[in-house]
């Protein structure tokens, strides 16, 4: 069994619900010290899915160790999200860029590859954050640049990585190029949205709620809705009108 040193024996009977508000307050490095202890488990469970790939095992356990120590700072307690779903595409993400960057044909000047990093930290900061992807003015204020340098990182950070997407990251490996690059997670805002309806269609009639259906989802014309109503398509168009604009108007509120 391990034995808990002096620092860590005043935390024992603390949940980790407990230490993050209190790191969340505080910002003790010993608290975010105790947080990734309790989670060491993590870096050690993701990085055995990557070995035999071309790299050393310790290497990639550094990397997870250091994302595991980012995912803590980074971690917003106040949001209904347990740190273990949000740790663990965070070091995985971490743990694939690095086999990204090891495999780059051409060697990034470490000014773009630390910039980069932090657009990209800012980047799933503020996904967490706003629920949805950020624009790139948002990750420029955010960082206190301008958007035209964000952009300007960030496709200087693609040229240094043209490589095929279907070409492997080494050779006789099944980790293909793909595999490794992010890309945006419009989950929470397909979430939001589908909230939002459920609400607004409560402020709905029947024949509204039809229209909405019809003509929205599945995708039917002024015209055949019409006939579908046995009315005119004058009407339609004036009905599509009053939808969209009580759809603004409760957008607003």
């Amino acid at each position: 069994m391990r034995k808990l040193l002096p620092e860590a024996l005043k935390y024992r009977d603390k949940t980790e619900k407990e230490l993050f508000y209190e790191y969340c307050q505080t910002r003790d490095i010993n608290i975010r010290n105790e947080i990734v202890r309790r989670y060491m488990h993590l870096p050690e469970i993701l990085s055995k899915k990557f070995v035999n790939r071309g790299v050393d095992y310790e290497d990639i356990y550094q990397v997870a160790c250091i994302a595991l120590i980012n995912a803590v700072e980074r971690f917003n307690v106040f949001e209904r999200v347990k740190f273990v779903s949000f740790a663990t595409p965070t070091i995985i993400g971490e743990i694939k860029r690095y086999f990204r960057d090891k495999a780059s044909v051409i060697r990034i000047p470490r000014r773009i590859y630390e910039v980069y990093q932090k657009v990209n930290q800012a980047r799933e900061f503020l996904i967490q954050q706003n629920k949805r992807a950020p624009r790139i003015d948002e990750i420029a204020d955010y960082l206190n640049m301008k958007a035209e340098n964000v952009l300007e990182i960030i496709e200087s950070w693609n040229v240094y990585n043209i490589q095929s997407f279907d070409q492997s990251v080494f050779d006789e490996d099944n980790l293909e190029l793909h595999e490794t690059i992010g890309e945006d997670d419009d989950t929470f805002e397909k979430i939001n949205n589908r909230d939002f309806l459920m609400k607004a269609m409560e402020n709905f009639n029947e024949s509204e709620k039809e229209f909405i259906k019809l003509r929205f989802f599945e995708n039917m014309t002024q015209k055949e809705i019409a006939k579908r109503f046995n009315v005119s398509q004058m009407y339609i168009s004036r009905l599509e009108k009053k939808t969209i604009e009580k759809f603004r108007l409760l957008l607003k509120k």
